[in-house]
């Protein structure tokens, strides 16, 4: 199984989220034996996380530079993602 699949660090975010789609998909049929559900689930975790570690490097580079009164950046306001930063 893991001879197939690519590894994570290689992936993109989109492929990485396909995948961990995918993962869930196949859990949630049934139709898979034990042993390969708990492989399953562990790269599910594993891809999960790369992408949660994704997200959470690109939240902390979206921040809005906040000018002084003199023009210049003072500082940054992290992004809220709902569009109000």
């Amino acid at each position: 199984m893991d001879e197939e699949q690519p590894k994570i660090t290689e992936m993109t975010f989109e492929e990485a989220l396909r995948a961990l789609e995918g993962v869930v998909r196949r859990l949630e049929s049934g139709e898979v034996p034990l042993d390969e559900s708990i492989d399953l689930y562990e790269r599910g975790e594993a891809l999960r996380k790369a992408c949660q570690a994704r997200l959470d490097a690109a939240q902390a580079r979206i921040e809005k530079i906040v000018q002084g009164a003199d023009g210049k950046p003072a500082g940054t306001v992290p992004f809220d993602g709902d569009g109000a930063a």
